[in-house]
């Protein structure tokens, strides 16, 4: 056996770290390297993650990504090299095993009847929604049906959530299907945008300038690191903070409820930027007709309505019903803690607790968050279906505590304090950009976490 571990290729971390670059890629897991350049370009998650962590050793991101029928396909890639002096912090141990009992126990596979649940609700509604616009005259009616809408596109945006982590349908084809339809063709947000940002957020969570999700200059600003104009590693390119980006957020604390009623518009103009780019896009053909199919029955639909009035206020309703989605999203991060630069695979568990903050709700409320009020566990362990998520949540306030590592679980109400206190904080700062060392110790103070 020391015979055969004499004979083993070895290489140091810093070797390793050197190919991280676009055309040499090399990633470490449990010890074995594997050169995954050619990969990357294939990779079902997008070439984002392998970039982002390709240089060091990637177990812990792998494993929660990743269903055991994916380690067979892992030897192809093998380069003969081993990582030298490789170890495993007891973080990692734990975690490890959660995982394996979790697939031991079956959790990853028992998705219950959620998604049937919810796509017959999402059907109903849509009925509904038709029948108000179409047979009612009533304005109130009308109302009432564009709210309806709002709540509608929540619940098919969980669905196309949850089919982007894991097959929630019998097969790879309907599993699309169903991102197609509840993603481009419901609520006009293609699939393929979704996969682009998400799969970035989750591996570079809370990272100032790898997390898209938290690059919103000239808008908001959660940290008055991006008043230095920093460079996004995500979109390649500048987010330079100038006047307009100072005078922004210097209210930001006033302004974030009313820009999150219109925030649909950004994420329609996001979809048609990435359609129509340059970049490689998956099923670019599936996903434009998606959202041809959603830019004919909204629009349609709208003007069904017998006059203007009463169709601004049809959007306008709607847009504010789901905007309360949007704003789950930002108070499950705007508040944590933040970093520069890339993610590291060594310390995975560690950076989902500091970047993640939990919404604390009864069980009956599980629907109206699409189990994502459970951040932290969703990060952990995001091919875990929904339903088991409440479930799986004290072990894991069980390995926070033995790791004292923190677990954040807030009410609603507590949450939106938490973030509108972040928001004030950097609103502040960029009023006074004349002392950027006070800035700095005002954050170190200020900032929750």
């Amino acid at each position: 056996m020391e015979e055969v571990e004499n004979k083993k290729k070895y290489i140091t971390p810093e070797e390793l770290e050197k190919h991280n670059k676009q055309g040499d890629l090399w990633i470490s897991i449990q010890g074995k390297v594997y050169n995954v350049t050619d990969w990357a370009k294939v990779h079902p998650g997008g070439d984002i993650p392998i970039l982002n962590l390709a240089g060091q050793d990637v177990t812990d991101a792998f494993i929660a990504y990743h269903p055991g029928t994916a380690w067979k396909y892992l030897d192809k890639f093998f380069t003969g090299y081993y990582l030298k002096d490789f170890k495993v912090s007891e973080v990692s141990r734990d975690y490890r095993k959660l995982v394996s009992e979790f697939s031991k126990l079956g959790l990853f596979e028992k998705k219950e009847h959620v998604t049937l649940f919810t796509l017959t609700s999402v059907a109903v509604m849509f009925g509904i929604v038709l029948y108000g616009v179409l047979r009612c005259t009533s304005v109130w009616a009308h109302l009432g049906s564009a709210m309806l809408l709002g709540l509608l596109w929540m619940q098919s945006t969980y669905v196309g959530h949850d089919s982007g982590h894991y097959e929630v349908m019998q097969s790879r084809g309907y599993n699309k299907l169903a991102q197609i339809i509840c993603g481009n063709c419901m609520t006009g947000i293609s699939i393929a945008w979704w996969k682009w940002t998400h799969n970035a957020h989750h591996i570079a969570c809370n990272s100032l300038d790898y997390d898209p999700d938290l690059q919103h200059i000239p808008v908001f600003a959660v940290s008055s690191r991006f008043f230095t104009s920093m460079q996004s590693c995500f979109y390649g390119r500048q987010l330079k903070f100038d006047t307009l980006s100072r005078l922004l957020v210097s209210y930001q604390h006033w302004t974030f409820y009313p820009v999150l009623c219109v925030a649909r518009v950004n994420l329609y103009l996001q979809t048609l930027l990435l359609l129509f780019s340059r970049r490689k896009v998956p099923d670019r053909a599936f996903n434009i007709m998606g959202i041809l199919v959603f830019w004919t029955w909204f629009p349609l639909l709208i003007s069904c309505l017998p006059n203007w009035p009463e169709r601004v206020m049809f959007v306008l309703a709607s847009f504010c019903v789901c905007s309360i989605q949007h704003l789950q999203f930002c108070l499950n991060h705007f508040a944590a803690n933040v970093y520069t630069g890339p993610p590291n695979g060594n310390d995975w568990f560690e950076k989902q607790t500091a970047g993640t903050l939990d919404i604390s709700c009864s069980a009956w409320m599980d629907w109206f968050f699409g189990g994502l009020q459970f951040q932290l566990e969703h990060h952990l362990f995001p091919r875990l279906p929904r339903a088991q998520l409440r479930k799986i949540s004290p072990l894991v306030i069980d390995l926070c505590k033995k790791h004292n590592l923190p677990y954040r679980s807030l009410s609603f109400l507590e949450a939106n304090k938490w973030t509108l206190r972040t928001l004030r904080t950097a609103a502040l700062q960029a009023r006074d950009l004349t002392n950027p060392a006070q800035n700095l110790l005002w954050e170190a103070f200020n900032t929750h976490g």
